[in-house]
């Protein structure tokens, strides 16, 4: 046997989702990404993908995410929703039939185990978890969920299809697309599949995920990709659009370390949750986080903007002068902006410097690159509430 023979016999085996051999037939570069071989780019190329999303609608596979049901064994939603408010700061309880909300586990320091969506599909709560975490997101729910079943669908594929001509692209196949709204979600029948739709994505655009029977999913990506405003777009683009809408990447910009309001997440934990509210606490972490919430937090993640073009990269050390002395901060996503036409990034500073206009520096090869504190998100989302 070879080294390289040797090599490729210990390598971990990569895991393809139902639309990979439609990537490999248009021409896409594969990557490894969470354990799955993905498209990272197509013959178009991450510039050119980035800015048709933008302007017309591009298609994602995002099937590597896991699409969790969480049903209780009682029948009742309440009893599931109560349940899975045990683990998440959110308010499930009074999430109305056919919506969704953005929310997340809590670790017992208070820091982010991942981010998810939680959807109420009337007798069951469907929720949607990050590919990297969702193995260890379902343990957790299992663990800790009493009376409930907890199921990691297998067999379901799923596509966003984003940007302003999605509505448009997807009512050649459904006419309830025009019909939902910004984070609705509903059952459909598209070319006879039995698909569950919620109104929403990852680029700050309009858009929808559609979630399909694995046996489906390429002929409903072809479907969709015969619009001529349709292209498929991978994973380059796909960090470059939701970086300029100022979202979070697990791993990257929120991970166990992090506090959901140090990551000005708290939007997402609603009034009856925080502290004084009918069901505050009672989830991990919730000492450090109302804590936080009450007297503020000791950083923030900001949104950044350095000077010239060259784009300043994750881990990049922050500074509040241009010299060694004063390291204040890191840099947790960075890249260029095709819509913005220059480098775009976030990161945690002190509260101190987290105000927009305050002047920081990133360390880059030895020099100190100005930048400046910036609101986030870097383009104006284009979401239809």
């Amino acid at each position: 046997m070879t080294h390289l023979e040797a090599f490729l016999d210990q390598a971990p085996v990569l895991k393809q989702t139902p639309l990979h051999a439609l990537h490999l037939s248009l021409g896409a570069k594969m990557v490894p990404f969470a354990g799955y071989d993905m498209p990272v780019q197509y013959p178009l190329g991450v510039m050119k993908e980035h800015l048709h999303t933008r302007a017309a609608a591009g298609l994602f596979d995002v099937s590597h995410m896991g699409q969790v049901v969480v049903k209780a064994t009682s029948g009742k939603l309440e009893d599931a929703a109560l349940a899975l408010e045990r683990l998440v700061p959110v308010d499930i309880l009074g999430l109305k039939p056919g919506r969704q909300r953005y929310g997340f586990f809590t670790g017992d320091n208070g820091g982010i185990l991942d981010d998810l969506m939680i959807a109420n599909r009337a007798d069951h709560l469907f929720v949607v978890v990050n590919a990297a975490c969702k193995d260890q997101d379902v343990a957790h729910m299992k663990a800790n969920i009493a009376g409930c079943d907890v199921t990691l669908l297998g067999d379901r594929a799923l596509l966003a299809l984003q940007g302003p001509k999605a509505e448009e692209v997807l009512a050649n196949l459904w006419p309830g697309a025009s019909e939902i709204k910004f984070m609705d979600v509903q059952d459909a029948s598209i070319l006879g599949a039995d698909c569950i739709i919620s109104r929403s994505g990852y680029s700050g655009e309009d858009g929808y995920e559609i979630s399909v029977p694995a046996d489906k999913a390429e002929e409903l990506a072809k479907a969709l990709l015969a619009h001529p405003g349709c292209e498929p777009i991978g994973l380059g683009a796909r960090d470059s659009l939701r970086l300029e809408a100022g979202l979070c990447l697990y791993g990257n910009d929120i991970d166990t370390t992090t506090s959901p309001v140090e990551a000005s997440l708290e939007w997402a934990i609603q009034k009856v949750r925080r502290p004084g509210g009918e069901r505050a606490g009672g989830y991990p972490g919730a000492a450090r986080i109302e804590e936080d919430l009450t007297q503020g937090p000791a950083r923030r993640r900001v949104g950044l903007k350095p000077e010239g073009k060259a784009p300043v990269r994750s881990h990049a050390i922050l500074y509040a002068e241009d010299s060694p002395e004063s390291p204040v901060g890191e840099v947790t996503s960075g890249t260029f902006g095709p819509s913005v036409e220059g480098p775009v990034a976030m990161g945690y500073v002190p509260a101190s410097l987290s105000e927009p206009g305050t002047p920081v520096f990133a360390e880059v090869r030895g020099k100190y690159l100005p930048l400046t504190v910036t609101a986030l998100p870097f383009i104006k989302p284009t979401y239809k509430r």
